[in-house]
């Protein structure tokens, strides 16, 4: 047996895992409201770093943590335009949206019209 496969089959283990400590942070929230936010706040950060360990560990975990990073060198190749070119672009979007309005109220006013011509 390969090492994917034993990872592979522990995995619901670790779903389960991540899920109790979820539902503990949650639970441990409501029943200590009393204590001071910055307590509760550290608690539940530690909390969803330990989650997201565990499910890191995980084949989909770790599926996702790739498709992040890719995601990541893929914005970065982006070629984002400029000030003038992002102006100029929506100047002429709300140009042809203004262009297009005008044509559509002119039709509507002529069909309208021309319907009250033929029911009178």
């Amino acid at each position: 047996m390969s090492s994917e496969n034993i990872a592979s089959k522990y995995d619901g283990l670790k779903w389960l895992m991540v899920a109790l400590i979820v539902a503990a942070g949650v639970y441990g929230n409501s029943v200590f409201s009393s204590e001071s936010l910055l307590y509760r706040v550290v608690a539940l950060l530690i909390l969803a770093a330990l989650a997201l360990a565990i499910a890191l560990k995980t084949e989909k975990g770790h599926s996702a943590w790739s498709l992040i990073k890719g995601a990541r060198t893929e914005i970065r190749k982006v070629v984002w335009p400029t000030r003038q070119e992002t102006v100029q672009t929506t100047l002429i979007v709300v140009a042809f949206v203004l262009v297009v309005a005008l044509i559509l109220w002119g039709l509507d006013s002529f069909l309208g019209w021309l319907v009250s011509l033929v029911i009178g």
